[in-house]
């Protein structure tokens, strides 16, 4: 295992918890945006590509005929598995598993979806064109992911910053980027679909792991960028508190 595995690995057990009960992870909203964005049906079969705590897994099973999710981490497969008992879904098939090969036949999945795991990707066009690999003709492959500015100042803090937040954390793209990874992969242009999270810091605090001894520092860069947008985040008070937002997107394109 590489070592950025690993990082993954130790970052996502410990945030396995945190991470899968956070309100804006888990918005029902944000979800079903998802779920549409991907037009899905009851024929669909669908691949979770680094499914975390199974959250987007579950989404997609309430409509479609077979998920399967993989992911790198056996903790987040875990609260993905519970998380399927509890909703009563028995579509559900969890596996322990990279990107990089996905260990699937070509053409196997109707929809091939991932959200919020290309900005951890050392190598986000070669996970797409494994996605891509894996879906039938005829299918659709869809990337949620954060937005980094196309301010690339401003990206550059907001990615300081994250590197500091969570050490797994490869690099957010810009939706310029991101639209770039569908073209590279010889796909049409995707169809866009937005939405943004609103995050209080010391709860997004509460529920990271950040590098040793670097919580204030993170503190203080939030501060900062109050007052001139620097993280390009969108960072207020309200109440005495800092906010931020994460600006998101979905893009699908038709295999």
């Amino acid at each position: 295992m590489s070592s950025h595995h690993e990082t993954i690995v130790d970052q996502f057990t410990r945030q396995a918890v945190p991470f899968s009960t956070a309100g804006p992870i888990r918005d029902a909203t944000a979800l079903q945006l998802l779920v549409d964005a991907a037009g899905t049906t009851a024929d669909d079969t669908v691949l979770d590509v680094a499914c975390g705590p199974g959250l987007v897994a579950c989404a997609f099973a309430r409509t479609a005929r077979q998920v399967t999710g993989i992911d790198l981490t056996p903790a987040m497969l875990e609260r993905g598995r519970a998380l399927a008992t509890e909703r009563g879904l028995a579509n559900l098939d969890f596996r322990l598993g990279d990107v990089l090969p996905l260990p699937f036949a070509d053409a196997t999945f109707s929809v091939v979806v991932s959200r919020f795991a290309f900005h951890h990707f050392l190598d986000p066009a070669a996970v797409l064109a494994e996605m891509r690999r894996v879906c039938r003709p005829g299918g659709r492959v869809v990337v949620a992911d954060l937005m980094a500015s196309p301010d690339p100042v401003k990206a550059a803090a907001f990615h300081r910053m994250e590197m500091l937040r969570d050490p797994s954390h490869a690099r957010a793209l810009t939706l310029d980027e991101l639209r770039g990874l569908f073209t590279g992969a010889g796909f049409a242009t995707p169809t866009e679909a937005f939405w943004d999270m609103d995050i209080e810091v010391e709860g997004l605090l509460q529920r990271s792991f950040p590098a040793a001894d670097s919580e204030e520092t993170i503190r203080q860069m939030f501060a900062d960028a109050v007052a001139d947008d620097g993280l390009g985040l969108r960072s207020r008070r309200l109440d005495g508190r800092v906010w931020f937002t994460y600006a998101n997107v979905i893009l699908t394109a038709g295999r």
